[in-house]
């Protein structure tokens, strides 16, 4: 064997997915790495009701071009601890559990991407701890919106599509559902986790646009999706593949929909931890937003939601993709360009050097 054909097999090695382990005093992580270990670090955050392989996708891309990518799963989910308090779900902890993480790595700083509930906690790294952080981005959620809990959410609620008299919480009504009866919201989910997964996980349907979300009526309809019961859909195969679904089934039905219900239960002391960012809640560092055309809940191509992003990034790179909310997965090519480019314009220091 020559050392060319030994390099090869060498990079190869870097491409495939490996699992690994944080266990410290708080808290334990679980994680998914992929790419060279000594490439520049890129950490995906991902959200309710997700796990680490939410970012398959990504992982061997950002892999290949010579980064070391990095999934966890987030505190609640998957192999990462899970706790019974509502409390420990809050904010200022799981940037905590993501301080730890990096520590762990030996690194000072990375890229970090999230989505869903992914995106406040890299927000919150981005304004709180900036000096961790050499850029971040987000897939659906825009900054100064989420993190900075439900009434700030509220007061962005595009009225012409949600009259206050009708829906006096807009889509956010299964927030609220949550706070007021969540045994009764995650019942159905925990009944049938492989319907409600199927029911979930469906690609953007752009006939959607201008109309209320089903989430809008969640308390009125005692259902998250405007729904009492979980009808058996098919997989929608342009979002999950077989493999995908099973791995988020198993994880949901050993774990429950407890954990990850109880990010919701957070917002007030979200909110008071948001009050606490550095620099006034400015990000210098270079950001990139992507908007799901057809995310209804996240919805910021007709609404208010994006504007405060707008004041507070300093550096904001923007793109709207066609896709429903489960955008990595439903439009990995459109996703992995985007961030790709970002990275190689924006953020140019971090690029991986040729050998």
């Amino acid at each position: 064997m020559t050392q060319q054909d030994e390099n090869r097999i060498s990079e190869r090695a870097d491409l495939s997915i490996t699992e690994h382990t944080v266990k410290t005093e708080r808290h334990t992580t679980f994680y998914l790495a992929a790419g060279p270990e000594n490439g520049p670090l890129i950490i995906f955050v991902h959200g309710w009701p997700e796990l680490s392989a939410s970012w398959r996708h990504q992982l061997p891309t950002l892999a290949a071009l010579g980064f070391r990518a990095i999934a966890p799963d987030m505190r609640g989910y998957g192999r990462s601890s899970v706790y019974s308090q509502p409390a420990d779900y809050a904010q200022e902890h799981i940037v905590g559990d993501m301080l730890e993480l990096l520590d762990a790595l030996g690194r000072e700083k990375a890229v970090w991407v999230g989505h869903d509930w992914g995106s406040p906690v890299v927000w919150n790294l981005a304004s709180h701890h900036p000096d961790r952080c050499y850029a971040v981005a987000s897939l659906c959620v825009p900054y100064y919106t989420l993190e900075r809990g439900l009434d700030q959410l509220l007061a962005l609620v595009n009225r012409e599509v949600y009259p206050e008299n009708e829906f006096p919480a807009g889509q956010w009504d299964y927030m609220l559902y949550y706070e007021e009866n969540v045994a009764e919201a995650i019942a159905p989910m925990d009944a049938n986790v492989f319907r409600f997964v199927k029911l979930l996980f469906r690609k953007g349907d752009p006939t959607g646009e201008g109309k209320p979300a089903p989430t809008a009526t969640a308390r009125r309809s005692h259902g998250i999706h405007g729904m009492s019961t979980i009808p058996d859909l098919p997989r929608d195969t342009d979002v999950l593949t077989e493999e995908a679904l099973s791995i988020y089934v198993s994880a949901l039905e050993r774990n429950g929909f407890y954990a990850p219900a109880c990010w919701y239960l957070n917002h007030g002391v979200n909110a008071e931890y948001a009050m606490t960012a550095q620099n006034g809640g400015y990000l210098e560092m270079p950001v990139l937003f992507l908007n799901a055309r057809y995310d209804y809940i996240c919805e910021c191509t007709h609404s208010r939601l994006a504007e405060p992003m707008h004041t507070y990034c300093r550096q904001l790179t923007e793109e709207t993709i066609r896709s429903g909310h489960w955008m990595a997965q439903e439009k990995p090519i459109e996703v992995n360009a985007a961030l790709v480019k970002w990275l190689a314009t924006r953020v140019p220091e971090v690029w991986p050097q040729q050998k």
